[in-house]
């Protein structure tokens, strides 16, 4: 994976730092215990570190778990704890690759979409 689809739906964020120091057996027992989630459900899910400069992403494929990181050498990640329900923070595949691109979400409004079933 080089970077994560637009079109993803939901992407699950452990709102607060995680130690950096865990691979993928220890990241899974988080997804499990701290965000209550099942690590065997396919989804993305993201971590960052104290600093804010590194991030590690972690997803289950047919057969095995597959992790992802990016290490900034400068700059920060503005990690969305403002979207935070708990220890969780909800964003799409848009919103990921924004904030990979160090864009601060509390900053960005998108159009709310609007859905009709009938035209008068």
């Amino acid at each position: 994976m080089r970077r994560p689809s637009d079109a993803l739906p939901v992407i699950y964020l452990c709102a607060k730092p995680v130690d950096f120091r865990k691979g993928i057996n220890g990241l899974s027992i988080l997804v499990d215990d701290i965000l209550s989630l099942d690590p065997f459900s396919g989804h993305l899910f993201v971590f960052s570190n104290r600093l804010s400069n590194k991030i590690k992403m972690l997803y289950w494929e047919k057969n095995g778990f597959c992790m992802w990181q990016k290490s900034l050498e400068k700059d920060l990640f503005s990690w969305p704890v403002h979207l935070s329900k708990g220890a969780l923070i909800e964003l799409n595949g848009r919103q990921l690759n924004w904030l990979l691109d160090g864009v601060d979400l509390r900053h960005v409004n998108e159009h709310k979409s609007v859905n009709y079933s009938a035209i008068y």
